[in-house]
């Protein structure tokens, strides 16, 4: 690793990694009608950035969205577009790792090296590029641009071989391929992390983990109970050994926590199922599935399932799919989180119905335990 990465917090010392997702979006990660769900004004943002800054977590990863979840809620009706949201971020954070999510079919490989070495300077080495070749095709019509299912991460090579051969300096180049035709490019300032900022990138089907593989630095996959870790690390190990390369595998959560597993519980009960945006969800799913299931998705057990709604009872619509529930005290959550670890996850994220109200004893009551059980250091 090159010596001006290992400034980013990404790459540092903590065994297990945590970052705050989706924040940038009014409901975050709840499909559900409470009154009290994130709303993702600006200054509520920016509070919860700086607590998060200081408490050590190690990145920020925004949703990059043009329309939303519809549905009675609309999640991600509104949300704030992601590298703007990073050069705000980076200027009132310390040492919290900002990254951007950029939709190739959206963002030219000179326009994002040029936006990315920008952030990088403004934030002093913590920018990140969080690199998504597009899947939702409602979102896609209000640019005019149509995503083609077939040859979408081939277009997502070609841009990312021109936006790291930008950022990793030289002279002008000209590029002729099969998605980019581009006269004298180049860039500056460079990027401040060399070769370039890190890049992250999600993949459920094997062309997904397989762009990752050539490509990112994280990969992110959705985890929905942790008996499917050993064969999805397996897979995403596969992948790497033909580029001779490493990768961190991180999934996403929601968390829930309270003082008591019984509190924690119920005001899960209460958003996810009594208050639940159904609409909501069905939209998701019906988007989600003209692409995961075609791609291969349904190789990962359960991809719309957890722990919870698995039980049969109850179907917890209001808990966005694939993501991995922590609901429980702060014993409980820490005792999860350790019992991820083991399996050999390298980080997760954690989004809450209420982020700013929430965090702050996320951070007070849970990281400390992460601590004793040897999976983080005190921030510094």
């Amino acid at each position: 690793m090159h010596e001006s990465r290992a400034r980013n917090p990404l790459f540092g010392p903590n065994r297990f990694k945590l970052g705050i997702f989706s924040a940038n979006c009014d409901g975050g990660l709840t499909m559900s009608l409470a009154p009290e769900r994130w709303k993702a004004d600006w200054d509520d943002i920016a509070a919860m950035s700086k607590i998060a800054d200081d408490a050590g977590i190690e990145f920020i990863l925004p949703v990059a969205k043009w329309r939303g979840y519809q549905g009675d809620a609309n999640i991600y009706g509104k949300s704030f577009e992601t590298l703007t949201h990073g050069a705000a971020l980076g200027a009132i954070t310390k040492r919290i790792a900002i990254f951007c999510t950029v939709h190739v079919p959206l963002v030219t490989p000179a326009f994002a090296a040029k936006a990315l070495a920008t952030i990088d300077h403004v934030s002093h080495g913590r920018a990140g590029l969080n690199i998504v070749c597009g899947w939702n095709q409602a979102e896609f019509d209000l640019h005019g641009v149509t995503i083609d299912p077939d040859t979408r991460y081939d277009h997502g090579q070609e841009w990312f071989d021109i936006w790291s051969r930008l950022l990793a300096g030289g002279p002008e180049f000209d590029w002729e391929g099969t998605f980019f035709h581009l006269k004298r490019l180049q860039t500056d300032p460079l990027s401040v992390q060399r070769p370039w900022p890190p890049v992250m990138s999600a993949g459920f089907s094997p062309r997904g983990r397989d762009f990752a593989a050539r490509c990112a630095d994280v990969l992110f996959l959705n985890v929905t109970e942790l008996d499917q870790v050993p064969a999805i690390l397996a897979d995403v190990n596969a992948h790497m050994q033909r580029y001779s390369r490493q990768i961190s595998v991180f999934t996403m959560g929601h968390v829930v926590c309270r003082p008591t597993r019984k509190e924690a519980e119920e005001y899960f009960h209460y958003f996810a199922e009594e208050m639940a945006d159904t609409a909501g969800q069905q939209y998701y799913r019906g988007q989600r599935g003209t692409t995961v299931p075609a791609e291969g998705a349904a190789r990962i057990a359960r991809p719309f399932e957890n722990r919870f709604t698995r039980q049969g009872k109850y179907r917890y619509d209001g808990a966005y799919p694939g993501v991995y529930p922590f609901v429980g005290s702060p014993d409980d959550i820490a005792a999860e989180i350790g019992r991820m670890s083991a399996t050999g996850l390298a980080g997760c994220t954690v989004a809450f119905v209420d982020y700013l109200k929430e965090i702050p004893y996320f951070v007070q009551e849970v990281l400390p335990r992460l601590e004793r059980l040897g999976l983080r250091t005190p921030a510094t």
